[in-house]
């Protein structure tokens, strides 16, 4: 079974307002091999996503994760922007804690796109058999996957630019849906630098 890098993922950086890697791309990429061959993983939201559990690190060792999310406090100021993710797909509303900073993981999920799944929208960067799309680190332990926020999942279920089909039934997209805004209703992703 082979992994790669999507392009994708590589605009989760240290300046983004996404969860990042302080190691190199072939050092996440051999870190989410050699979990995957452990059998650290689970599905995820529909066949052809799986998630990889890696272990989050620490600071000091100079090679962790960081979270992107943020826990709100009544006060905190949001702010925001319509951009495109990436060339090609139509601008998609993105908010964020105002002055938020990123902080080291608790725990930390890679999410993997099956090719196939990738090549429905030719978004595929290798032949590779799997590629890793997201790195979904929190700030706390997660025990179940963590749900992508409301407005990734609705792209992804009305297949809006950029969005890969969730291959839901309506009640299956309504619990996903419950699910994502419980735990997205009091939390923010940090400011970009």
């Amino acid at each position: 079974m082979t992994i790669a890098v999507n392009s994708f993922v590589k605009r989760q950086t240290a300046e983004s307002e996404f969860s990042h890697f302080t190691g190199t791309w072939e050092q996440l990429r051999q870190r989410v091999q050699r979990n995957y061959e452990a059998g650290h993983f689970k599905q995820g939201y529909r066949d052809g996503v799986i998630l990889v559990e890696v272990e989050a690190g620490v600071p000091e060792h100079k090679v962790c994760f960081y979270t992107n999310i943020i826990q709100l406090q009544e006060g905190d100021k949001l702010a925001g922007e319509y951009k495109c993710r990436k060339e090609g797909e139509e601008p998609r509303k993105s908010t964020w804690v105002v002055g938020g900073k990123k902080m080291p993981a608790e725990s930390v999920q890679v999410v993997l796109y099956r090719h196939d799944v990738l090549a429905e929208n030719n978004e595929h960067s290798s032949d590779a058999d799997w590629e890793i799309i997201s790195l979904n680190a929190s700030p706390f332990p997660v025990e179940e996957e963590m749900p992508m926020s409301a407005g990734t999942l609705m792209a992804n279920h009305f297949q809006v630019s950029g969005g890969t089909c969730t291959n839901m039934t309506d009640s299956e997209f309504v619990v996903a849906l419950k699910k994502s805004f419980m735990f997205w209703r009091d939390k923010a992703n940090a400011a970009p630098n």
